[in-house]
């Protein structure tokens, strides 16, 4: 390797300097010079983000301050809760919104609005406090704790525990310690009001629940002999517009009539599109909670603006298929109908 040609420097000084000037007047050129591999800056994109994204994004915009999801609803929009199950009754979460055809009345309706999305719900949680319930109360208590641990931890949780007469034990908490207290209230005596404690959760869900998605979760153990309501006034009650999802467990046993309390409880749930359980056993009512949370938290929210308008009032009867390639028989559990714009009064909580 040749080295440096000192003859044209007089000293290392002005070598020094005459070589930096070189270097930067170089750089200076370089830099200035046009470049076929310097890469254009390129125009901006309309999006560069995937559809996942965008739907991502698109639920973010419905985050509001607390980060609690939102549904932007149209005032005259019908929203409704479903669950998919296959003919193996495994539940389905995989489909999209043209897999979804909505009837209202028999005529099918426009789908504005849908989303597949764990949103957090606003629940009551109604325990039977009669006398025959005493020695069933403390996996009753257990199991509706695993629900709220198997639920959205952002669910919204009221207590109420019922005989004769409904009692608001706890208010709405997500505080399991709280919740607890509130089941831990047992004087299991008297009779059994279910209709009296349905309607008046329903109407305070209604009126205190800030959250648009409704449940109610009710566990008993024998029919209905107490309630001022009658099972017609209640079902009437549970389909008005925005009223809850019921799921029940019944625990019948030797119920002295228990086919008529089966029958109420699964008229109240599949009314509203929930479903009923009937466990053989005590010891099956805590799996059976935690596959009601499962449920609740894999449900399409489909909205709907009908083509009769709310304003006309009357009873609309609902109904919603879905179907898509690579599954068999679908069936979709929702509310069977509601009464358009219509409110009614009920019996308070005390």
């Amino acid at each position: 390797m040749r080295g440096l040609d000192t003859t044209l420097l007089p000293n290392r000084a002005p070598r020094v300097l005459w070589f930096l000037f070189c270097f930067l007047w170089s750089a200076a050129a370089v830099s200035q010079a046009p470049s076929s591999d310097q890469p254009k800056p390129a125009p901006p994109a309309a999006s560069d983000k995937s559809p996942a994204a965008d739907q991502q994004d698109n639920q973010e915009n419905q985050l509001n301050d607390e980060g609690v999801f939102v549904f932007k609803k149209d005032v005259d929009e019908v929203m409704l809760h479903a669950t998919v199950i296959d003919d193996h009754q495994h539940i389905i979460t995989n489909l999209d919104k043209g897999a979804f055809t909505v009837y209202e009345d028999g005529k099918p309706q426009n789908i504005i609005s849908f989303h597949h999305v764990d949103i957090p719900v606003a629940m009551g949680i109604l325990i039977d406090n009669s006398g025959s319930m005493r020695e069933k109360r403390a996996k009753v208590n257990q199991a509706a704790l695993n629900l709220v641990r198997s639920s959205n931890p952002k669910d919204e949780v009221f207590v109420v525990n019922f005989n004769d007469e409904q009692y608001l034990d706890q208010d709405f908490t997500n505080n399991l310690l709280k919740l607890k207290e509130a089941l831990d209230k047992i004087d299991a005596r008297g009779g059994t009001a279910l209709y009296d404690a349905v309607v008046a959760s329903a109407e305070h869900l209604k009126q205190n629940g800030r959250l648009e998605k409704k449940v109610l979760f009710v566990v008993t153990d024998g029919e209905d002999n107490a309630s001022s309501e009658t099972l017609e006034r209640a079902v009437k009650q549970l389909q008005q517009e925005n009223s809850p999802t019921i799921y029940a467990i019944g625990i019948l046993g030797d119920e002295e009539h228990p086919r008529r309390a089966k029958k109420a409880l699964e008229i109240l749930c599949e009314r509203t599109g929930g479903i009923a359980f009937f466990p053989k056993t005590l010891d099956e009512v805590d799996a059976i909670s935690r596959t009601i949370a499962n449920d609740i938290r894999n449900q399409y929210a489909i909205g709907y603006k009908p083509t009769t308008p709310k304003g006309a009032g009357g009873f609309r009867q609902v109904r919603v298929d879905a179907k898509a390639k690579g599954h068999g028989k679908l069936m979709v559990r929702t509310k069977s109908g509601y009464y358009a714009g219509a409110q009614t009064a009920s019996t308070g909580t005390k």
